[in-house]
C-alpha cells in the first residue's frame, strides 16, 4: 500500500482541471526518491515549516519595528494570515491547496530585519541590490541547511518568486506565477497586509478609523472582517466567472484595493513618525554591512556560499537572515559602549 499515491489520485479526482496535481510537480534541483505517505507539494510545506529560517520570522517585523504590544503582526503572524485567505481561496476554486500553502508558508522567508526599511537599505548598498522575494527564493535554494537548500519542486519555487512585485500592479499582466496556486498567493498576501497592517496602524494611533477613503469603506467594508470577506468572496466569484483563466477581482473591488493600499502607503509606511523609526533601524543595517565587509570572518563560517560569490553576498545574506531583536543586539555590541564589570 502507498499512501501517497492514494492522495495523489484524490487530488485527481477531486480538483479542478485547472489544478497543478502533486503528481505532475516538475521535480526538484536535485532527485529524491518519492515519500511513501506524502505527496510533493506536502513534503515542500512541511521542509518550510520546520526551517530555522521560519521560526526566525516571529521575530521579524511587518510594519512597526520590534513592537511590544503582543497583538501587533510579526512577519510570521503575517504568513500564517497570508496562508489562511490563500487556502480558503484555493479550496473554493478546486485548486491544490497543499501547495498554495506551501508557497505561501515560504514566501517571506528572505524578508530583513526592520521589514522594508531593511530591504530598502540593503537594495541601496548591496551591489547587486536586493529583493526579499529573490532572497526567499535563495534561502530555500542555497542557505537553509548548511548550504545544502530545502530542494524544494519548482512550482512552489516558483510561487515563491513571482509572490510580488512590491508596489506594481495588483494583478499582473505579466511575470505572473506558472500556477494559479501561486498567483492566488500573491494576491493573498496583498488582501492579508492591506488589512492587517491598517489594524496595526489603527491599535498604534498612526491612523484614525474615520481617515480611511469613504469610497474603500462602502465598496469592501468598515472593518477588516467585512474587507476580507468582501475580497476574498469577489476574489472567488470573479476568478469563477473567468473560467479560472487567471486570478481575478472584479473592477469596483480592485480600484477600491488599489487605493486603500496607496492610502497605507502615504498615511502608515511612509508617516513621518514610521519614517523616524525607519531611518533608524536603516542606520543600523547598513553600519552592520559596513562593518561585517571588514570582518567577514567573523561571519564566513556560518555563511554558505558557492564559488565566485564575493565578500558582499556573505554580509548581505547574513544582515539578511537576522531578526530585529538579533541586530538590535549586535548593533549594541559592535558600536555601543558596554558597562564595565568589576569582580
Amino acid at each position: 500500500m502507498c499512501i501517497r499515491e492514494d492522495l495523489e489520485r484524490l487530488e485527481e479526482e477531486t480538483l479542478s482541471p485547472r489544478a497543478c496535481l502533486s503528481r505532475n510537480t516538475r521535480g526538484r534541483q536535485r532527485h529524491e526518491d518519492l515519500c511513501p505517505i506524502r505527496p510533493a507539494f506536502q513534503r515542500d510545506r512541511d521542509r518550510v515549516v520546520h526551517s530555522k529560517t521560519f521560526r526566525r520570522l516571529k521575530h521579524k517585523t511587518q510594519v512597526f519595528l520590534a513592537p511590544f504590544g503582543d497583538h501587533y503582526r510579526t512577519r510570521l503572524t503575517h504568513t500564517l494570515e497570508v496562508s489562511q485567505i490563500a487556502r480558503t481561496i484555493a479550496k473554493a476554486l478546486y485548486l491544490n491547496e497543499t501547495l498554495t500553502e506551501a508557497i505561501a508558508m515560504g514566501h517571506d522567508l528572505g524578508h530583513t530585519p526592520f521589514g522594508h526599511a531593511g530591504e530598502e537599505v540593503l537594495n541601496r548598498i548591496h551591489p547587486c541590490g536586493f529583493k526579499h522575494n529573490e532572497q526567499s527564493l535563495r534561502v530555500v535554494d542555497k542557505l537553509e541547511k548548511g548550504g545544502k537548500g530545502l530542494n524544494l519542486t519548482m512550482e512552489v519555487r516558483d510561487g515563491i518568486l513571482y509572490h510580488s512585485k512590491g508596489r506594481g500592479d495588483i494583478i499582473p499582466k505579466e511575470d505572473r506565477a506558472m500556477t494559479l496556486e501561486g498567483e492566488i498567493v500573491r494576491i493573498a498576501d496583498i488582501v492579508a497586509y492591506v488589512n492587517h497592517d491598517i489594524d496595526d496602524a489603527l491599535r498604534a494611533g498612526i491612523i484614525e478609523e474615520n481617515d480611511l477613503p469613504d469610497r474603500c469603506a462602502e465598496i469592501l467594508g468598515k472593518t477588516v472582517a467585512e474587507r476580507i470577506n468582501t475580497l476574498v468572496k469577489d476574489i472567488i466569484y470573479s476568478t469563477i466567472e473567468r473560467k479560472l483563466d487567471g486570478i481575478a477581482m472584479s473592477e469596483d473591488v480592485l480600484k477600491a484595493t488599489d487605493m486603500l493600499r496607496e492610502f497605507l502607503y502615504d498615511n502608515v509606511y511612509y508617516n513621518p513618525v514610521t519614517r523616524d523609526e525607519f531611518d533608524k533601524a536603516s542606520k543600523i543595517i547598513e553600519e552592520l554591512y559596513s562593518y561585517y565587509l571588514d570582518h567577514t570572518d567573523l561571519i564566513i563560517a556560518e555563511a554558505p556560499q558557492e564559488e565566485g560569490e564575493g565578500k558582499e553576498r556573505i554580509v548581505c545574506d547574513f544582515i539578511a537572515g537576522m531578526t530585529d531583536h538579533y541586530a538590535l543586539m549586535t548593533y549594541e555590541r559592535i558600536f555601543l559602549p558596554q558597562p564595565w564589570m568589576v569582580l
